[in-house]
């Protein structure tokens, strides 16, 4: 069998690290790659895909309904292509696709699991977020849009400390589009001697990322104060900025806790701290941070968990 993966982010990142053995990748598909290699192997646009009768693509991204659109329009066969995020679509497509037996029978079990449902709220139609915003991850995302839609009259800028490839930064500079927007990030992955401990599919999605490529998703581009560097060393000369929003995104505990002593006392009252992964099972250091911050302050901040995909909390000041 021929493997193609579709995707050269964290998704791709998890099955390598969870699945499979880069060595029998033949290539990662990405329409926009930032490098001509991922993990050893090959990056190549969907166009130069070349079928034959073994090959097999694995789609690895979120954004399912755009894959299938653009393998449509190339005569890529639904049958080629297994989605391993198929669980969050309103249909299941990997019905017709009979190749997938070839998977390990861990992956394929998982890839089997029945897909969920989720209501649009009432302002589905119109708003400045789009369907490929929304097919990310669609509980942040619009729980994102229903914060957002409660902050007039708290004071302050909105940040994002751990950026990556800039998705959720598009949206709230989108829903957010009069407010200065500050993105922390290294913009070149985890520094070394903290993520020594995680998988190398991991740290390679996060290596797969740069400032200008953030730049160009961001709708209100004028807004953004890019602060690239380790944090909190980047934040050098905020202290006395007020924040209204904040996402916090850095997977890893130790900048986790930095950068909830950084934000916590300088969130406006009636604003919002977004901690991506502190449910999650595969980052346990995130939780361990919001523990050790309550520890430290001998407070119990008001918090809200989400059923998103990666588990956020939500922290109200």
């Amino acid at each position: 069998m021929k493997l193609y993966i579709w995707g050269t982010g964290c998704g791709a990142g998890d099955l390598i690290d969870r699945w499979l053995d880069p060595a029998n990748v033949t290539a990662f598909l990405d329409s926009v790659p930032a490098a001509d290699r991922f993990l050893g192997r090959p990056v190549i646009r969907p166009e130069q895909f070349e079928d034959s009768p073994d090959a097999l693509i694995l789609v690895a991204s979120s954004h399912t309904e755009e894959i299938a659109r653009c393998a449509e329009a190339l005569g890529i066969a639904p049958e080629k292509l297994v989605y391993s995020k198929n669980n969050w679509l309103l249909s299941d497509r990997n019905a017709p696709s009979p190749a997938a037996d070839m998977l390990p029978a861990a992956l394929l079990q998982a890839l089997r699991r029945p897909p969920r449902v989720v209501r649009d709220p009432l302002w589905a139609n119109g708003g400045p977020l789009s369907e490929r915003d929304l097919e990310n991850d669609y509980v942040r995302v619009r729980t994102l849009e229903a914060i957002c839609r409660e902050l007039d009259g708290v004071p302050g800028a909105a940040a994002e400390l751990g950026v990556y490839r800039g998705g959720f930064a598009r949206c709230i500079n989108a829903l957010l589009p009069e407010r200065k927007l500050y993105l922390f990030d290294t913009f070149s992955g985890f520094d070394a001697a903290e993520a020594v401990r995680e998988g190398r599919g991991f740290t390679a999605a996060h290596e797969n990322a740069s400032l200008e490529r953030v730049l160009t998703l961001l709708p209100h581009p004028g807004k953004a104060v890019f602060r690239p560097g380790l944090f909190p060393s980047t934040a050098e000369g905020l202290e006395d900025e007020r924040f209204c929003l904040v996402s916090l995104d850095v997977d890893l505990e130790e900048s986790t806790l930095a950068g909830l002593r950084f934000f916590l006392p300088r969130i406006s009252p009636g604003g919002y701290l977004l901690l991506h992964d502190c449910l999650s099972p595969l980052l346990p250091g995130v939780r361990k941070a919001l523990r050790r911050c309550e520890e430290e302050t001998q407070t119990r901040l008001r918090k809200l968990p989400l059923c998103d995909i990666n588990g956020t909390m939500v922290i109200s000041v």
